[in-house]
């Protein structure tokens, strides 16, 4: 759905994206309930409910206000531009990302025939700066791209790829622009920032290595994770919801978590805090066998 208009995008198998208008539908129910009125002819001057209700078993017809037509395989996910009702972005399973405007047409204002080297399964813009958008496809990997920087042979040129995943859905951070959530069919759900990408690796030796960009991983579903959100009044807290019906009897696991706060705090702030308790850790005796 847009977050200015009533307007709603959909993509199907069809290979198409298509732009409805909720206002739409609203003046064609105005319209049939007023052409089937029964005007004033009762003393309550209102159709009987049973008798509207099976007049008006279907529901009226609404057309699409624009059909856009570029995928050549099913379209996978569909988002609206943060801040235009004109403006929207697509993924299918033909690789494919495809940049929209209503005002120019129906046709790809910008296509990018292969952001990836499989299906994309989901696609999101960054709701701080709409030039960068995220994709997550099948090949294992999230990619960021700046739609100013796309190139034009069709070609994907993203400015970072963040692997670790199977299957990627993702959201970003309504707290940072920087950073975004990934969820996947290994279970796992990633928080990624996108400023530490080029920093040191926090691990080396026979210990595996970080992936860029990453600092948290939510390992508390058992299968895969096929939905999360972030809560808009608390941003560090996270809803997410796994397919795993067939061990737990159906209907899945919901879980709202938040990870601590020491991991997303500025790191000056996290050093002063812990400070304040470093003779007391260097002090501890060891624990006693059974205490």
């Amino acid at each position: 759905m847009c977050h200015s208009e009533p307007l709603v995008l959909s993509g199907g198998k069809d290979k198409s994206v298509v732009l409805w208008s909720i206002q739409d539908h609203i003046s064609s129910l105005a319209e049939s309930a007023s052409a089937k009125s029964p005007g004033l002819g009762t003393s309550s001057g209102k159709q009987p409910v049973e008798d509207y209700n099976e007049k008006n078993s279907d529901s009226p017809k609404v057309g699409p206000r624009g059909v856009y037509m570029g995928h050549q395989d099913t379209v996978e996910d569909v988002q609206f531009c943060p801040s235009s009702a004109q403006e929207f972005c697509s993924v299918g399973d033909d690789s494919c990302l495809i940049l929209w405007d209503a005002r120019v047409g129906t046709s790809p204002a910008i296509k990018v025939e292969r952001a990836h080297d499989a299906d994309l399964h989901c696609v999101d813009w960054n709701p701080h700066d709409e030039n960068f958008i995220l994709t997550g496809s099948a090949d294992n990997s999230v990619r960021m791209f700046d739609r100013r920087k796309l190139s034009v042979d069709g070609v994907g040129s993203p400015i970072h790829q963040f692997h670790g995943h199977k299957a990627a859905v993702l959201c970003w951070s309504p707290d940072r622009a920087s950073v975004f959530g990934s969820a996947a069919e290994d279970g796992f759900l990633n928080i990624w920032d996108h400023e530490r990408v080029g920093r040191a690796p926090e691990h080396t030796g026979t210990r595996a290595q970080t992936p860029p960009g990453l600092f948290f991983q939510h390992a508390g579903h058992r299968d895969k994770v096929v939905d999360f959100h972030w809560n808009a009044a608390d941003p560090w807290t996270i809803v997410s919801v796994s397919d795993d019906c067939e061990r737990t009897g159906g209907g899945g696991t919901l879980q709202i978590w938040r990870m601590m706060d020491l991991i997303y705090r500025p790191e000056e702030e996290v050093l002063e805090e812990l400070g304040k308790f470093k003779a007391h850790i260097l002090g501890c005796a060891p624990l006693r066998s059974g205490s």
